[in-house]
């Protein structure tokens, strides 16, 4: 399911061509159709998770599940914009309910250290290969099949999904609503977020300083800023604040925040300029990202957990960031006619190899929370952060390019420079990104010794907060 979620923000976005042949979608409306499922899931994450914790995460999570695949099923089916957007919003929703809980269902499930890091290596490769994979997907579906499929092939992995899901995750009541009831905060985070990230997804139509975006994004800024004063004031707060007392909590969701920022946004940019650079075909796109979402997944799967347990998780985590640095560094001066061996399988190779080892440390550094009661609420966190920062970062960074192109065109650059040189400086962006994240997780994150990672029980008979010092779950 969590591939699913993320493999779905990319694979749409090669489609959105022949959606628009086959829909009639003008440019603005064609927008909506990865905007309104980012509403859904983006808006809905933080509070998800903390329902999971209340009403329990595999409730959540099977209830998110078959919203998913019926919405999908139903957008495959669409024969209108009117019908393909509202889906997608309900796939955001589902989305948003199943993926806020998936990282609480995998902390609670797995005690065992190493299984733990086996586990975590498989969500990491979930996080780092997802945009690639769903690249891949989008360009051999939409060329060889037709649009539809980019949704109906959800449908079967969510049944199988389901069934599996049903058999093999453990029942929990979760808290109850009276733990944590809080329907005025509910209702503030729940508007603040969807108000937020459609103010951001909506940034390439209005620009950044419209009136429609600086109003939207102030309403967002305020109503958030009305839920963080409710939970400091609230008997029963949605989101107790003392959460964040975690330097690794906080600085691991800042860290997740850009690494994602500038990761998917290079996906999503690179992706463009293969086909509107170097002219490579939806499909030829796609089997380009092979590479990287190979190397994610094999670095992910069967080194994480090693290095994780040799090294500890915030020096693994810096190491993996200066390689998708460096990897971003590379393709900042991408010519106008790639040669693909020399121009673009290195970064390729760098950001596979340096994402699938920072997705499963910066996931564990994220969960560490002082009791299991709370992991909802840090997997929905940790969702929201990936999900702001893939949106800002979408948005800035496509806003960015297009600008460049436009001033290097009114130079009298050729169109194909012009769209390059905007290419290039937002590629530099996301590679100052990933820099920022080197930074916050050196300075802030707290070492931590080589050995089993965060996660892992406390000794038999050992005061928690004495073996947990760090608040870490367990």
């Amino acid at each position: 399911m969590q591939l699913m979620v993320v493999v779905d923000v990319s694979i749409v976005t090669v489609s959105l061509r022949s959606i628009q042949e086959d829909l009639g979608f003008g440019p603005a409306q064609l927008a909506w159709i990865t905007n309104a499922y980012t509403v859904g899931f983006g808006g809905l994450l933080l509070l998800s998770g903390r329902l999971g914790d209340l009403l329990g995460r595999k409730r959540m999570f099977v209830s998110g599940l078959i919203l998913f695949t019926v919405a999908s099923a139903a957008c495959g089916a669409a024969q209108s914009q009117e019908m393909l957007i509202s889906m997608r919003f309900l796939q955001g929703v589902g989305a948003a309910m199943a993926y806020a809980v998936i990282m609480g269902i995998i902390f609670t499930i797995f005690t065992d250290p190493r299984e733990l890091g086996k586990a975590m290596g498989m969500s990491g490769f979930a996080q780092a290969a997802g945009a690639s994979v769903g690249i891949l997907a989008g360009g051999l579906i939409t060329q060889g099949i037709t649009w539809h499929w980019v949704f109906y092939i959800n449908v079967p992995i969510g049944i199988v999904a389901g069934v599996l899901a049903v058999k093999l995750i453990p029942d929990d009541t979760g808290l109850g609503l009276r733990a944590g009831a809080d329907v005025a905060g509910a209702l503030l985070v729940t508007a603040g977020m969807m108000l937020s990230v459609y103010t951001i997804a909506t940034v390439g139509d209005h620009g950044w300083g419209s009136a429609h975006t600086l109003g939207f994004g102030l309403s967002s800024v305020l109503l958030l800023a009305s839920f963080v004063w409710r939970q400091g004031s609230a008997a029963i707060p949605l989101m107790p604040l003392s959460i964040f007392r975690s330097r690794n909590l906080a600085g691991a969701n800042l860290v997740h925040f850009l690494l994602v920022a500038g990761t998917i946004s290079f996906n999503i940019l690179i992706a463009l300029y293969m086909q509107s650079v170097a002219g490579y075909s939806p499909a030829l796109t796609g089997f380009a990202f092979l590479p990287l979402a190979v190397v994610a997944g094999v670095i992910s799967i069967s080194m994480s957990a090693r290095l994780n347990m040799r090294f500890g998780l915030r020096n693994v985590l810096l190491a993996s960031l200066v390689i998708v640095a460096v990897g971003l560094l590379l393709v900042v001066r991408v010519p106008d006619d790639p040669n693909y061996v020399i121009d673009i399988l290195p970064t390729a190779l760098l950001v596979g190899a340096g994402s699938g080892l920072a997705m499963p440390a910066v996931m564990m550094l994220s969960m560490q929370v002082a009791s299991p009661r709370d992991a909802g609420l840090a997997s929905g966190l940790a969702g929201t952060a990936g999900t702001i920062g893939d949106s800002l970062g979408i948005a800035a960074l496509a806003a960015v390019a297009a600008a460049q192109t436009n001033s290097l065109l009114a130079e009298g650059k050729s169109a194909t420079s012009a769209l390059n040189g905007g290419f290039h400086l937002a590629f530099g962006i996301s590679a100052a990104l990933v820099a920022g994240a080197i930074v916050i997780a050196f300075l802030v994150l707290r070492p931590q010794p080589a050995g089993p990672p965060p996660g892992a029980p406390a000794p038999e008979g050992a005061n928690p907060e004495e073996a947990n010092p760090e608040g870490v779950l367990s």
